[in-house]
């Protein structure tokens, strides 16, 4: 039965031939070195905001360590730990008995200066009228004179301890010097607390915050290479920095590099770069570990293929090109990425027809037929 089956399909292919309607080289095989079918897109030119990502801490811009500047009892904690505060808020109280008692008796010594000052002054001017009349002698009226000037030296003294005296009651009462948030306390009502008392709570400062990130000395050559001049602060103030949480979540507010440190780490050839972002939610937290893009405010004319058309091997990375219905390997730099596509800075010159698939079996010089991949 599959002899006749076979017979009838000859008979009527020779019947077709014999009518013109089948072409005698639909009885041959394919040929060997048939194209290979490949989805393209063009290598395209487009503004892009380009940007190179680094590891930042996040730091606040002003940080206080609050400590006891005497030694008292504590009277009195006067702040909620964590809660935002001015300048000038009220963190601790020192028992101010023992000071103000200090203060009277500074007072006290000021008061008898004085009065040793005005008899002195007097006993001074007695001298003076006697001498004149030969009542007395001038080495009188010189002793005279020099006791008039220690009683005023023991006045300066006394007036000197005096504030001194005031100050440390000033001391008695602890208030932030900065506006910020603050942190926990290390002590309760009734330590005795002093100088050696150590940090007794931090403030740290909640808007602007600072975000450092060290730049090697190969990622800071291709900022400049790529335009991004970030030399100095002066050069790097239209470099906008865009945050991104360890999570992967992007941060709200842009900042601004501000600060280019002057001298290069040595023991990890890295320089520091600084930036500050606005933080008026309070956010960002001191000692952050952030994501930093950095990006130029103005978007640069790059090319761009799709990262699937990407190929690495020893020598770098390719792609593969058709010219002439032909696979042709091009050798290609890669100067970061934006969404689904890789920027290239070298290696294309835009409006190249690239692969994007088939690429599985491709080889160079193999002929290939071209179309475009939709959306490409």
């Amino acid at each position: 039965m599959v002899v006749d089956a076979g017979l009838r399909r000859g008979r009527q292919y020779l019947l077709l031939l014999a009518l013109g309607l089948l072409p005698w080289q639909a009885l041959q095989a394919q040929p060997a070195g048939q194209a290979t079918p490949v989805g393209t897109v063009l290598a395209e030119k487009r503004n892009v905001t380009q940007a190179t990502t680094f590891v930042g801490r996040v730091q606040a811009k002003d940080r206080v360590e609050v400590r006891a500047r005497v030694t008292g009892y504590l009277d009195e904690v006067q702040f909620k730990e964590g809660d935002v505060i001015a300048v000038g808020a009220p963190l601790y109280r020192i028992e101010p008995g023992p000071f103000e008692a200090a203060v009277q008796q500074a007072q006290g010594e000021v008061l008898r200066a004085q009065g040793q000052l005005t008899n002195a002054t007097l006993q001074r001017q007695r001298s003076d009228e006697l001498v004149k009349t030969g009542a007395q002698s001038v080495a009188v009226r010189d002793e005279r004179v020099a006791g008039e000037q220690t009683a005023q030296g023991n006045l300066a003294s006394a007036q000197a301890a005096l504030q001194n005296a005031k100050i440390n009651l000033g001391y008695t009462e602890i208030t932030s010097p900065i506006a910020g948030r603050v942190g926990r306390s290390a002590v309760t009502k009734g330590n005795v607390v002093g100088p050696d008392s150590g940090t007794l709570t931090t403030i740290v400062s909640v808007d602007p915050m600072y975000v450092l990130f060290p730049v090697s000395q190969r990622e800071f050559l291709d900022l400049q290479k790529n335009g991004q001049q970030a030399s100095t602060a002066a050069n790097a103030a239209g470099l906008l920095v865009r945050l991104r949480f360890s999570d992967g979540t992007p941060y709200s507010e842009p900042g601004r590099i501000n600060f280019v440190d002057v001298t290069v780490n040595q023991g990890t050839d890295t320089i520091l770069v600084r930036a500050t972002v606005p933080n008026p939610k309070g956010v960002l937290v001191d000692g952050q570990l952030m994501q930093a893009a950095v990006e130029e405010e103005k978007p640069v004319e790059r090319i761009l293929v799709p990262q699937a058309a990407l190929i690495a091997d020893q020598e770098g990375v390719y792609v593969f090109i058709v010219e002439g219905g032909k696979a042709v390997i091009r050798r290609v730099k890669v100067g970061g990425d934006t969404g689904p596509n890789a920027i290239i800075t070298d290696g294309l010159k835009g409006g190249e027809q690239v692969v994007v698939e088939g690429l599985g079996s491709l080889r160079p010089g193999a002929s290939v037929l071209a179309s475009p991949v939709a959306g490409g």
